[in-house]
């Protein structure tokens, strides 16, 4: 094999999945945002989400800034040499990395060191077979943090939130699949998309559901059995109302697979593999003597083109909800404490993005910079050095804010900190903060990291580099940047609310359905 051009292939597929989402995924974006009512939040976050796949494909730039963890699923014919593909895919990798194509990922979990080239002990995941045919089937998922949290398994029998007891059988699966749905909320950035693997052992069954994901959205389930029962969760999963974000809203799950295999008698495990809607993955066919692409895969039917339509979609859901309410750092309580539930906000001038590892020092350190009246951004952006060795963002999306639950409300009275931005919501503690000390949780919307990356006119500094790019402090300097209030200083949650309804609707599902 020609390894120079496998590892141009292989760079190829890793630019392209990070940065063009596949066309069945763009449909199923495109069938929920027509199914949501103008000037909703929901249709505010679908404008959003829309405009930002457009902006990926324009810039060439990362769809989302948590390009995950890649995983490759490799089939070769009998002969080749899968030590020289492993270490092409290495290069591969790493190039795509320090083009910022892939935002460094890879930690190592005793140190915490980030090796910045997204290469370690385990990284990337690279999973071979064997087979018959003539040529190398390559296929790559790139599935971002936030939505892996949400991932679940399910040891059968059990009690379930809201079903009662799932048994062991298909309407014990069910109601796995539904509860399934309803734990993750906004948090894996929904609307989004489910593999699920049924019977093997705790690992097994992990890797039938991630399986699952590299089907195509519409295919049809080949087992008649699995075909109704995705046909059901697709039918009822939206009427729990979770919607776009965590938000409400008609759209909760854009696409449902299900594969089976054996099981031991003791063991009956039910394992889903959560996908947000930034459902990076791709394939080709690679020629195993050239190694030149033969055929790119999913690529069947139309390629929906978005037009920007996020602007608009937040016109109609200021007008509809609120007005567009203009917050600059230094923010004072007064300010936050006029803020409610559902106000859009836009911020102008500085932020400071902070994750796990700022939050963990942060509450033993001072901080580097005066927080007094200032906005954190739970943001681990994707950074570029241009030709002058300045800093320039490349993707800028929200985390998933629950992982500051402990800190968040104890830093925010130590310094001060007067709005949090995220995505996901966060839970009792830091709500009662917010009310105690006078603070805000602002929604941005999840996966949409050029649309954001756009609204920061310049990076003014860093902070923290020692805990690698997606945990340092960076000082940013932002304008027009839109997000919606959803905790805010009284006491107020709509993540509390939407979880609330979504269990009472889930309880409509208790019943038995398939005996």
């Amino acid at each position: 094999m020609n390894l120079e051009k496998f590892q141009e292939s292989m760079y190829q597929l890793i630019v392209e999945t990070s940065t063009n989402l596949p066309k069945d995924v763009r449909r199923a974006v495109k069938k929920a945002k027509q199914s949501e009512s103008a000037g909703t939040r929901a249709a505010m976050s679908l404008g959003t989400i829309t405009n930002n796949i457009q902006m990926a494909d324009e810039n060439i730039s990362p769809i989302c800034q948590d390009t995950g963890l890649p995983t490759f699923k490799i089939k070769t014919p009998v002969g080749v040499n899968q030590i020289k593909i492993k270490e092409a895919i290495y290069n591969a990798i790493a190039q795509a990395t320090k083009d910022s194509k892939l935002r460094p990922n890879s930690v190592d979990s005793l140190t915490g060191k980030n090796s910045g080239d997204n290469l370690g002990g385990g990284t990337p995941v690279i999973k071979f077979d064997q087979w018959e045919n003539d040529y190398i089937d390559v296929r790559l998922i790139l599935k971002g943090g936030g939505c892996e949290n949400k991932n679940i398994q399910y040891s059968l029998p059990s009690e379930l939130d809201g079903l009662g007891r799932a048994g062991r059988d298909l309407d014990g699966i069910r109601k796995c699949i539904l509860h399934s749905v309803y734990q993750a909320q906004g948090q894996g950035c929904s609307a989004g998309f489910i593999g699920v693997g049924i019977g093997g052992d705790r690992s097994s069954g992990y890797d039938l559901a991630k399986e699952q994901l590299f089907r195509s959205v519409e295919d049809v389930n080949p087992n008649e059995d699995l075909r109704k029962l995705e046909d059901y969760i697709m039918d009822n999963a939206n009427k729990l109302g979770i919607g776009t974000m965590g938000f409400g809203g008609e759209t909760t799950l854009l696409g449902c697979k299900i594969g089976v295999m054996n099981r031991i008698p003791a063991s009956f495990f039910v394992s889903v593999a959560y996908n947000c809607w930034a459902f990076r993955r791709l394939g080709m066919k690679v020629n195993p003597e050239t190694g030149e692409i033969q055929e790119w895969l999913y690529q069947d039917g139309e390629k929906i083109e978005f037009a920007n339509e996020a602007e608009s979609e937040v016109a109609a859901a200021s007008e509809q909800e609120s007005k567009v309410i203009t917050l600059k750092a230094p923010i004072t309580e007064e300010q936050i404490r006029e803020l409610k539930v559902g106000d859009v906000v836009r911020i102008d001038g500085r932020m400071y993005t902070g994750r796990d590892a700022i939050h963990k020092y942060l509450t033993d350190h001072d901080a580097p910079v005066d927080l007094n009246g200032q906005v954190i951004y739970h943001c681990g952006p994707v950074m570029a050095k241009d030709e002058e060795g300045n800093w320039t963002v490349k993707a800028a999306g929200p985390t998933t804010s629950i992982r500051e639950e402990p800190y968040q409300g104890d830093i925010m009275k130590k310094f001060g900190i007067r709005a949090v931005i995220g995505k996901g919501g966060m839970g009792p503690k830091t709500l009662a903060a917010l009310q105690e000390h006078g603070g805000v949780y602002l929604n941005a919307i999840g996966g949409a990291a050029q649309y954001y990356a756009d609204c920061i006119k310049k990076v003014d500094g860093v902070d923290l580099t020692e805990f690698g790019i997606p945990e340092a402090m960076w000082h940013l300097n932002v304008e027009g940047f839109t997000a919606v209030v959803t905790m805010d200083s009284h006491g107020n949650s709509l993540h509390a609310d939407v979880d609330k309804s979504s269990l009472e609707k889930l309880a409509q599902f208790k019943e038995p359905v398939f005996k």
